[in-house]
């Protein structure tokens, strides 16, 4: 027997614990939880954003910090940013002005995250995006509560079947389906 051959015959199995807490609709109720909480964390903070003129009319409170995340501190104290490629990034952002546009976007992102988060739409997605920010939050020396949310969020991807069953994401997802398999309404008939 080659190697390509018993290889294709053997087969690792998943741990059963984490098939049961990622896929067992027992489990719907634990990520029901997670989803209200991430959710409420993010529409306060968007709501916070979208009342606020200086997120909504010039962008100054986003410039204000990138402008504090892109400082190089003199010796020993670290920067906020730690990859010079992502300072570089957020640099560009400042010099062209992006901060005023980029400011609404993070704001209403944020109040439609949370929103998706506690209806229970499209999990495995906006559990993605919100983690997805909270990584570039990080990215620009803000920790806070962002590992912990992008834990969450990360938990939530990979819970995606089991997460929307207490959701729209359990009716949603049927008729519409996935990128990978079309759902009840786009099916051939």
């Amino acid at each position: 027997m080659t190697t390509q051959t018993m290889s294709r015959e053997y087969q690792l199995a998943d741990v059963p614990f984490t098939k049961t807490l990622f896929e067992g609709k027992a489990f719907a109720w634990l990520w029901l939880a997670i989803r209200l909480y991430l959710g409420y964390q993010w529409i306060e903070s968007g709501w916070g954003k979208i009342t606020n003129p200086a997120w909504m009319q010039g962008g100054e409170a986003l410039k204000g910090f990138w402008d504090r995340a892109v400082l190089i501190p003199d010796a020993p104290a670290r920067p906020l940013i730690a990859f010079d490629w992502y300072r570089n990034f957020i640099q560009f952002m400042l010099d062209s002005g992006n901060y005023v546009w980029f400011a609404k976007l993070v704001a209403v992102g944020e109040l439609l995250v949370g929103g998706a988060l506690i209806l229970g739409i499209f999990i495995w997605f906006s559990a993605f995006i919100g983690g997805f920010m909270n990584w570039n939050f990080m990215m620009a020396g803000s920790a806070s509560v962002n590992p912990v949310f992008l834990i969450l969020s990360i938990l939530l991807v990979l819970a995606w079947k089991t997460s929307g069953w207490i959701g729209l994401d359990h009716w949603l997802l049927v008729q519409v389906g996935t990128p990978w398999q079309p759902g009840l309404l786009f099916q051939r008939k």
